[in-house]
């Protein structure tokens, strides 16, 4: 959040959000050490976010909304803080297509935080329904099983037998919309 708040334009503020007390006494912290003042650090949840309708023009994440259980909840919370024109910006794991639900869990296992990620077209359509136009998806991170391959051994599972259901199934990506 502190880079970001370099970026706002002249009089603006970045908003920084987190559930735990710890997290946001560390974020106050580097705030100090850095002097940077421009930034307003919020205690609560993505899925309900504490500020009024249309208060921001940028929302942003970083591999965050995977986690949260109701991500039709946050992706319409994000679209009623965002102003008119607004963008949603966000990096987050995303599964490119179909995997079997075994080997998904295998994989969940060794990647850790896709547990919770969307199918790119799940992330679409949700966004979609929740009022965002222009959803794009740009892989950033395509993993490839050479990536898991020792993991999954350690799990005794073979990772030429998996092979073709999970080469390059999961990606780190931007996700972009507008409201």
């Amino acid at each position: 959040m502190l880079l970001s708040a370099k970026r706002v334009s002249p009089g603006g503020k970045a908003y920084g959000l987190d559930m735990t007390d710890e997290m946001l006494a560390l974020a106050r912290e580097n705030q100090k050490k850095a002097g940077v003042e421009n930034v307003e650090f919020l205690k609560g949840e993505i899925e309900n976010i504490p500020l009024p309708e249309s208060a921001v023009d940028v929302v942003i994440s970083n591999c965050v909304i995977n986690l949260s259980a109701d991500k039709d909840r946050v992706f319409q919370e994000a679209f009623r803080v965002l102003r008119p024109g607004g963008r949603f910006a966000v990096s987050d794991v995303v599964v490119n297509g179909e995997v079997p639900a075994e080997i998904r869990r295998n994989m969940e296992l060794w990647v850790g935080c896709v547990a919770g990620a969307l199918r790119d077209s799940e992330y679409i359509s949700k966004l979609s329904n929740a009022g965002f136009k222009g959803v794009s998806i740009e892989p950033t991170r395509v993993y490839k099983l050479d990536d898991a391959r020792q993991f999954l051994a350690a799990q005794g599972i073979d990772a030429d037998s998996i092979a073709p259901q999970v080469e390059g199934k999961f990606i780190s990506a931007f996700i972009r919309a507008t409201k």
